[in-house]
């Protein structure tokens, strides 16, 4: 599970029951509640990569941690504990598999309410970036909504756009859809719920991240029902999830420096790489750099190190 460098690739829990491995989690089915455990796998273009990010399972938890915290006046989450040490109290009939592994869950891991995952990824565009200046360029429209001509690369949006699109699996893609396009496979009242719910989150991270250093350029947010009610669940304004720039380099007209995996996938572009698997070795001074990025946003935005 743990490689020489400290990176935990997967986990293989032997007493617990794998639900789900997935691009970044493993995620464990512990009854009426979830493991969810951060690795420090790195998916760039869908693909996971070979090689692991130290520390990045411990950054995303730790960051995750953070925002649910101050966004839960907005709406529900999903999240019971993240201390390793409450895991027992709270699943005590998982208890001594949870003591086991308890070295490789700490900072790492989440137990979780066992939500139902509504099947769209809620997309919020505070600027003009990626693949949303690539369209606008081509066709002045970004996932189907026109936008005012005139705008630069990397300028803020007057009001962040909603784009949400389709959940893929690993090694798939997602899929950019209208909003009346998810609101036929999801329902046109919870589509607007999400609608509503996304930019009021984006907004509030925006501003306070904005106040520490950082501009999230545009973030990927995820939800479930619970109970009857639409929670926020699994990663949330992560470097994975979201694009963080650092203010006092921010300039419009161009791209921008980046403390997520644009630094990675930057690199992969310059390659003669098909985005299939299977993905090229990642060289030391990317891993490094990628580690280094993460950790900085993270040391901006929650204030302390890991």
């Amino acid at each position: 599970m743990t490689g020489n460098n400290g990176v935990v690739h997967k986990t293989v829990l032997p007493n617990l029951t794998l639900l789900n491995r997935g691009k970044v989690r493993d995620i464990y089915d512990l009854g009426d509640k979830l493991l969810m455990i951060s690795t420090d796998r790195l998916s760039a273009f869908d693909v996971v990569m070979n090689e692991g990010i130290p520390d990045k399972g411990r950054i995303l938890t730790g960051m995750t941690e953070f925002w649910l915290d101050e966004l839960e006046d907005i709406i529900p989450n999903h999240l019971i504990t993240a201390d390793v040490n409450e895991f027992p109290k709270v699943c005590p009939e998982y208890a001594d598999a949870l003591l086991k592994y308890a070295n490789v869950l700490a900072g790492r891991s989440m137990l979780v309410k066992k939500a139902v995952p509504i099947e769209a990824e809620c997309i919020v565009r505070g600027y003009i970036t990626g693949s949303g200046w690539k369209d606008y360029q081509k066709t002045g429209e970004i996932c189907g909504i026109e936008i005012a001509p005139g705008m630069s690369e990397s300028a803020m949006f007057p009001e962040p756009l909603f784009t949400p699109s389709t959940k893929a699996g690993v090694g798939e893609h997602d899929e950019n859809v209208s909003f009346e396009e998810i609101g036929k496979i999801i329902g046109p009242i919870v589509a607007a719920d999400l609608r509503r719910i996304s930019v009021m989150i984006y907004k509030r991270a925006r501003d306070i991240a904005r106040e520490r250093g950082i501009i999230i350029a545009d973030t990927k947010l995820e939800f479930g029902m619970y109970d009857g009610q639409i929670i926020l669940i699994d990663e949330v304004l992560t470097p994975d999830s979201s694009r963080f720039w650092p203010v006092d380099d921010y300039e419009v007209g161009r791209g921008q420096k980046s403390f997520d995996k644009q630094f990675v996938r930057d690199f992969l572009s310059q390659l003669s790489w098909d985005k299939t698997p299977p993905p090229p070795p990642l060289p030391e001074s990317i891993i490094l750099g990628t580690r280094n990025c993460y950790h900085q946003a993270y040391k901006m935005l929650v204030g302390k190190n890991l």
